[in-house]
């Protein structure tokens, strides 16, 4: 063993900064398998958008779990339905409960909740909103399971033949599969079959009221000619990301699935899409092969969940990781990202050269609830605050003013109690600098409670900005 890691010592010093990058990459799968780990080789794809013929390619027909870049056919079967006139980018969808009950990553709106196609749609690519995943199925097939049907259906007739989907938005199924070289596919039928819409793909960030969402795709305004597409993570199918990036008249397309976590999967697609942008490939690429050249491999999925999500770690993997994958202290939060560190991915290192911090390409966009012409209070799509009021004990002067249980009489404001507590536990209005909606009046009760001094405390709700991965089912 000393030996190879004075092997691999000499080896990143003996070759240039892109390459030693390459090297770190290979070096943080060997970590996960020096823990007791056995992962196999993660597909990897570099496509020519325009002729689609394969520069690179490693496994892109292997089955895997696609996570949210299932998001690009539930966009694809959106914006067919509003070429063939099925529905307009106006029109109105409702959140339902079953929307409403999909897990984070989301927007948290309330059931009820209205807005158009189009904010549903910009929520959904730049937030990777799973309840507006339902949304869009719901207002635009009828049902979700109908709406599914047609994922499958599409996937078929565009020669995905490596594809199934069971649901919109790629939380946990295990019969939820895809390939690289299908995911290429869909990227391509994207560009091609809707140009109109090329904008949607590279929203570097979108407004809410008050509150700025950036979009997980880091490639975007980082690494010169990046111009889309969308991120997924679960813990079973690690860190994927499907990206494009458009250099003069030159168009490519990386597939990046099984990554040890958000930034491995950054600076991967940025040195793999460096790499199809060298000018040797043009005098090899008329010789490339096609997609249509890839089989499938067939077999099942291989599970990442045991290397991304499993072992000692305190903290689930989540898709904004690269926001703060070192804590104060200047160490990984998780296994998984000690692993991309440790092989180099830290954002900080010759790895991260190709990534820049590029002026914004356009600045946040705009969303709204409710109608076009109409649109309401951000406020009013999410859950009413509720408020307990705090008994007093019989005499207690220290609970004047304070709400009793006796007397439901409602506490007067104290002050800015939200500027008191700590953001993690602030509600989404509150995060929005919007002021809560009162609660009714509780009911009085029949004998009074002890109480407490202190002031009361609003009940916060689901944050729905929370990033978190959910826990995973098995095979999910």
């Amino acid at each position: 063993m000393p030996d190879l890691f004075r092997l691999s010592a000499r080896l990143r010093a003996a070759v240039s900064p892109a390459r030693g990058a390459l090297v770190r990459l290979l070096s943080a799968t060997a970590l996960l398998c020096a823990a007791g780990a056995s992962v196999n080789a993660a597909p990897v794809l570099l496509v020519e958008a325009d002729t689609g013929r394969v520069l690179e390619q490693q496994d892109a027909g292997k089955p895997w779990y696609p996570a949210s870049v299932t998001k690009l056919m539930t966009v694809y079967v959106a914006l067919n339905a509003v070429k063939e006139g099925r529905i307009s980018f106006d029109s109105l969808l409702t959140v339902s409960p079953l929307a409403a009950s999909q897990q984070p990553s989301k927007m948290g709106f309330k059931p009820g909740t209205q807005l158009t196609l189009e904010n549903a749609l910009r929520m959904l690519m730049v937030k990777s909103a799973n309840d507006m995943a339902v949304v869009i199925a719901e207002g635009v097939g009828g049902s979700m399971p109908a709406f599914v049907e047609e994922m499958n259906d599409t996937a078929e007739r565009l020669g995905m033949a490596g594809t199934h989907y069971n649901n919109p938005n790629g939380l946990p199924d295990p019969g939820q599969i895809t390939t690289a070289r299908d995911l290429a596919v869909l990227a391509r039928a994207l560009i091609y079959h809707f140009p109109e819409q090329e904008t949607l793909f590279r929203i570097p960030a979108m407004r809410l009221g008050k509150v700025v969402y950036r979009n997980y795709n880091r490639l975007i305004d980082r690494y010169p000619g990046a111009d889309g597409m969308k991120t997924g993570f679960i813990c079973s199918a690690g860190f994927n990301l499907v990206a494009t990036a458009t250099r003069g008249n030159k168009r490519l397309i990386a597939v990046i699935l099984g990554a040890p976590s958000a930034v491995a999967r950054t600076e991967q697609a940025a040195m793999l899409l460096e790499k199809g942008f060298q000018p040797s490939w043009s005098i090899f690429a008329s010789a490339a092969p096609t997609l249509n050249s890839i089989q499938d491999t067939g077999g099942e999925p291989t599970d990442m969940k045991p290397y991304i999500c499993g072992g000692k770690r305190k903290e689930l993997a989540s898709e904004n990781e690269d926001d703060a994958i070192f804590g104060a202290s200047g160490t990984a939060t998780s296994y998984a990202t000690q692993a991309a560190a440790a092989a180099g991915f830290s954002g900080k290192n010759p790895g991260a050269a190709l990534l820049q911090n590029l002026p914004p390409s356009m600045p946040p966009v705009d969303v709204f609830i409710g109608p076009k012409n109409a649109p309401l209070p951000p406020e009013s799509a999410f859950p009413a605050e509720e408020k307990k009021p705090t008994a007093a004990k019989p005499g207690d002067k220290k609970a004047h003013g304070t709400a009793t249980a006796s007397t439901g009489t409602p506490p007067k404001p104290q002050g800015n109690a939200a500027a008191a507590r700590p953001n993690a536990t602030l509600s989404n209005s509150e995060k929005m600098g919007l002021k809560p909606q009162p609660a009714p009046a509780p009911k009085p009760a029949q004998k009074p409670a002890q109480a407490s001094a202190d002031k009361p405390k609003p009940k916060t709700q689901g944050n729905g900005q929370d990033d978190s991965a959910p826990a995973q089912k098995p095979g999910g």
